[in-house]
């Protein structure tokens, strides 16, 4: 298994980063290599992906959920083995940092050269610096769910 972590600071507000980091289609316009994701419920997404010429497609859960602090999810199905942790904390009252963890299992000579050259890393790097100008040219969440999400 291998892990990223990356952190940006976006100059919004908590509850605006948080609100729309829950508007999960919307990923595709932030997100190298993320095709589509598709809400099946409050819990279950379905994600399509082209990385490196390799179309995957998987199934998440949310596992936790706490409106303004955390996301937490996990993958159920497909070619994808992952578990995430988003965490969202106020710098100050315009600012947000939003912290993201991945812990993969790289499946595949192709993803295994890009964990191990950190190719992996500069991605999910620059999928936060282009959620920083996603919501920072808005200004606002396209949307919100604030619903809670309890582990177990």
């Amino acid at each position: 298994m291998s892990t990223v972590r990356e952190s940006v600071e976006v100059g919004v507000p908590l509850h605006t980063a948080y609100n729309q980091w829950t508007q999960f289609t919307e990923f595709p316009r932030f997100m190298e290599g993320v095709d589509q994701v598709t809400q099946v419920d409050d819990r279950h997404n379905h994600w399509a992906t082209s990385i490196a010429g390799v179309h995957r497609e998987f199934d998440t859960e949310i596992v936790d959920q706490l409106p303004d602090e955390r996301i937490a999810w996990r993958t159920t199905s497909g070619d994808v083995q992952q578990q995430g942790l988003v965490t969202f904390e106020p710098v100050d009252e315009r600012h947000t940092r939003v912290n993201l963890a991945l812990v993969f299992e790289p499946s595949g000579m192709a993803e295994k050269a890009a964990d191990m050259t950190g190719t992996l890393d500069r991605r999910v790097k620059g999928d936060l610096r282009r959620f920083k100008d996603f919501i920072e040219r808005r200004g606002e969440a396209e949307g919100a769910w604030r619903g809670r999400i309890s582990p177990g």
